[in-house]
């Protein structure tokens, strides 16, 4: 998302990085099979309750000198969680021409509030089946996660919601599914998709490429960019291919881009193995509306940067997203801090790295500079209210948060603890509530005061909270 400007001119250079980038695994008592939604407490509508998605298989066509259409087909392969006579999926705008389940055209089809589409099949789909939903569309791609370029190139980023600007979904980071993407564009440009490149053909003047991703992902983490991209391949210590491409009037900076892959393996020194199978970047330049702000955001093995260049402060924030975020997704739009505080304090271990003091250069300037803004403690980590998701809190606040915990655990506990979260939730959903247990166990300390302070406390922590262990000092 998008960059959150500095709060204190005093701990900028700390502080910057990019704001970016739910789930319920046990589904509210309000959310009926099949219904309008699973509940989410912020986005009720959202997802779809009755079933699990495995897999998308989203093929398009996107002609760049028709900017203004896309067609797609898109199969959703699902299990039936309930009896379902009937179901939705998530879809902004577009016309749709057909949808079949299982091979045979259904009984009906129709459109609800802004984004459901209402599927009653021709046979109702038995509990426990798996079951295929093809959806034929065109028109139109919704400009909240379809972003189109100068030149008439797009790219998808957005969150709390992007997936459904171009494929039909269960838009629910709760439902994690495979992907893969089968783009078809004229010869000239490029597509690039998550996850590994399949083969690429060429005919009639058109070139389709393939994206796969065999890793469950989150809705609003897949993303497709088309452009008359320069791509460059490399790979991290661990072997993992770095597939970066750049938008003609992108910046290709190859000292940049080489600190893209020393910024992948730090992160996998402190937060253990990384999670997927690729990573890299899109870099992208500037869109036809001159008011769009650029967007960095965390799509999954590679991350979309705008404004046309790689910042150390960017890359290491959506990067840190690959674990935090991507690979450990929360639970549901109340528990955003378990993406954001950790790639926000990721930021502040690669400025350690480079030889930041965090105590003093980061935290104490910080939080005395913080001191007295009632603002900046008001809102809670967990749980801030609709409409604050991706509160600037979960960035600054959280990230203080984190360094207050590690000094308060020492720093084998608090780095044993990431790594274990990481491995622990890897590819699936968790809460912070859950973070919080888990530290206590590594770390074998009552932390239940901690975390009632600084995550569910709106006011500034007791200083035995602000100031724990080295972070003390006399007067404090």
């Amino acid at each position: 998302m998008r960059r959150p400007p500095n709060r204190h001119p005093k701990a900028a250079a700390l502080v910057a990085a990019v704001m970016s980038g739910v789930v319920l695994t046990t589904l509210p008592a309000s959310a009926a099979p099949g219904g309008p939604g699973v509940g989410d407490p912020y986005f009720p509508d959202d997802g779809n309750p009755g079933y699990d998605v495995s897999h998308y298989d989203v093929r398009i066509a996107y002609d760049p000198a028709r900017p203004d259409r896309l067609d797609g087909v898109t199969t959703v392969t699902a299990r039936a969680l309930d009896g379902l006579d009937r179901f939705g999926l998530d879809l902004k705008g577009f016309t749709v021409a057909s949808v079949e389940v299982n091979g045979t055209p259904v009984k009906s089809f129709s459109r609800s509030g802004a984004h459901e589409l209402v599927v009653t099949p021709a046979r109702p789909v038995a509990k426990g089946s798996t079951f295929a939903v093809r959806v034929a569309y065109a028109g139109r791609p919704d400009p909240e996660g379809w972003h189109t370029l100068r030149d008439g190139g797009a790219y998808v980023a957005g969150e709390p919601h992007s997936a459904t600007s171009w494929y039909p979904a269960n838009d629910h980071p709760s439902d994690k599914a495979t992907f893969s993407l089968t783009a078809t564009v004229p010869e000239g440009w490029t597509a690039v998709g998550n996850g590994l490149p399949g083969p690429v053909t060429t005919s009639n003047g058109e070139k389709t490429f393939r994206w796969s991703e065999d890793r469950p992902m989150a809705t609003y983490l897949s993303t497709v960019a088309v452009d008359r991209f320069t791509v460059h391949r490399g790979r991290t210590a661990a072997g993992t291919p770095v597939i970066t491409a750049y938008s003609p009037d992108a910046v290709i900076d190859p000292a940049a881009e080489a600190e893209q892959t020393d910024i992948l393996d730090f992160l996998a020194a402190k937060f253990g193995p990384y999670p997927f199978s690729s990573a890299g970047a899109v870099v992208v330049g500037a869109t036809k509306e001159p008011t769009d702000a650029p967007v960095a955001l965390e799509t999954q093995t590679r991350p979309t940067y705008g404004g046309g260049m790689l910042f150390d402060a960017s890359v290491v924030h959506e990067n840190a997203h690959q674990w935090f975020g991507d690979s450990v997704s929360f639970k549901d739009w109340r528990d955003g801090c378990v993406a954001e505080c950790f790639a926000q304090y990721a930021g502040q271990l690669w400025e350690e790295h480079k030889g930041a003091d965090l105590d003093e250069d980061y935290y104490r300037s910080e939080v005395e500079a913080s001191a007295d803004d009632p603002s900046f403690w008001s809102v809670r980590l967990y749980d801030p209210g609709p409409g604050r998701e991706l509160d600037a809190a979960l960035y600054f606040k959280g990230s203080l948060m984190l360094h207050a915990l590690r000094r308060t655990v020492g720093d084998g506990a608090f780095f044993g603890t990431l790594r274990a979260w990481t491995r622990v939730h890897a590819h699936g959903n968790a809460s912070f509530r859950q973070f919080e247990a888990l530290a206590a166990k590594v770390s074998g300390k009552d932390l239940r005061g901690f975390f009632a302070a600084w995550v569910d406390g709106t006011v500034v922590p007791p200083r035995k909270y602000l100031y724990p262990g080295s972070l003390g000092a006399p007067g404090r």
